[in-house]
């Protein structure tokens, strides 16, 4: 037993309140297609990380599998075209067998397709998050899935492991678990060395470590190098992750108690939360300013409170949604910088309003929040100038 491991685990189990998960098609399905009882274990599974109060995402294959079966294709399509086809019939079923699962515990799902295309464009990106937190606001579980039909090789994640770790960082998840059809990562390929030893814990994830880098099975399209470069992304932005064996019974269980060790868990490299305020703090270049009241400022600055429309006082500049603007007092001293969720253009005509008021003047509500307090950062000792 690794006790480093089981340390970090309870370590990071007891902040972890947003969880993706992705299941592979080698998990999920045999040469008949799709296994009805692996989709009942699972949804079983996450229905009681649900109930006990976590937000889950849901990332999964087996769409083109559940598709080759109906279509009586023997194996893999290779053409786009065919893999397409697939796809689209395929999806169907899996939805169908996901929402029926689920429901025996009360519990709604939403199916989200996305292309690479999808969180490469900002607006689209923006929506994208904005569309999957509401979603999880209102206690249900977003199923994603590459939208295979529509994709073409440019807009393709490659694998649905890469597409996990781009859900996690979209959605600013606290863990990513990928279930695969192995244990999680080896010192050698296990299935060509029957020596090879699990590797429990991982400090310092690249996506080139050349460990274990197998080829995917039969069914699937990820193999161990693509759950590295997905561990890897997810590193880089303080996310943890956890590769193991999802054909274990009980499997996200044992993942989630502080005392089992299983799998492998890669470390993130930075905390999360600190990085990315950092980030905004002191990487981005505020493309304008909103002046705060004293109200405003203290709440911020006292309790690490969100900005509401209620605080603004003015808008400066011309800016789009997402971008980073600096927050100034009523002497105009920077005092934090945020990234709003809303353009200069609505802000003008929102600022000062109650948050009940927004919809009824924009037409529209993408949040309360002008700036959530996780993409708010406080500036050291403040900035002066406006």
């Amino acid at each position: 037993m690794d006790v480093g491991h089981l340390a970090h685990k309870a370590r990071i189990l007891g902040r972890t309140r947003r969880v993706v998960v992705k299941v592979g098609s080698n998990v999920l399905s045999s040469a008949q297609g799709i296994r009805q009882e692996r989709v009942a274990f699972l949804a079983r599974e996450l229905a009681a990380l649900h109930s006990s109060g976590k937000e889950i995402v849901l990332v999964t294959s087996g769409a083109v599998v559940s598709g080759m079966n109906r279509l009586g294709m023997k194996e893999r399509p290779r053409t786009i075209p065919a893999k397409q086809a697939a796809a689209a019939v395929g999806q169907i079923a899996l939805m169908t067998l996901y929402e029926k699962h689920f429901s025996t515990h009360a519990i709604r799902v939403a199916q989200v397709l996305l292309t690479h295309d999808d969180l490469a464009n900002r607006r689209r990106y923006l929506n994208a998050k904005h569309t999957m937190l509401t979603l999880l606001e209102a206690g249900v579980i977003p199923i994603v899935n590459e939208n295979d039909t529509v994709a073409v090789e440019e807009i393709q994640f490659g694998d649905n492991d890469n597409l996990s770790a781009l859900v996690a960082v979209l959605i600013e998840a606290d863990l990513l678990v990928i279930l695969s059809d192995v244990e999680g990562l080896y010192d050698r390929d296990p299935h060509m060395h029957e020596d090879a030893c699990l590797v429990s814990l991982v400090e310092n994830v690249t996506d080139s470590m050349g460990l274990s880098v197998g080829e995917a099975g039969p069914l699937g399209r990820g193999g161990m190098a693509s759950k590295l470069q997905a561990a890897h992304k997810a590193a880089l932005s303080g996310i943890p992750t956890v590769i193991a064996d999802g054909r274990q019974e009980k499997i996200l269980e044992q993942v989630f108690a502080t005392t089992t060790e299983v799998g492998t868990l890669f470390l993130p490299l930075a905390d999360r939360l600190a990085s990315r305020k950092h980030w905004i703090a002191y990487t981005l270049k505020p493309a304008g300013a909103l002046v705060i009241d004293d109200g405003a400022r203290a709440a911020i600055c006292g309790r690490g409170s969100s900005l509401l429309p209620p605080g603004i006082r003015q808008v400066r500049g011309v800016f789009g949604e997402g971008e980073c603007v600096a927050c100034l007092d009523l002497a105009g001293h920077e005092f934090a910088r945020g990234l709003v969720n809303y353009n200069s253009t609505d802000l003008e005509r929102i600022k000062g309003a109650r948050t009940s008021q927004i919809e009824h003047i924009l037409g529209y509500k993408v949040s309360d929040e002008v700036i959530h307090r996780d993409d708010l950062a406080l500036l050291e000792g403040g900035l002066h100038g406006s």
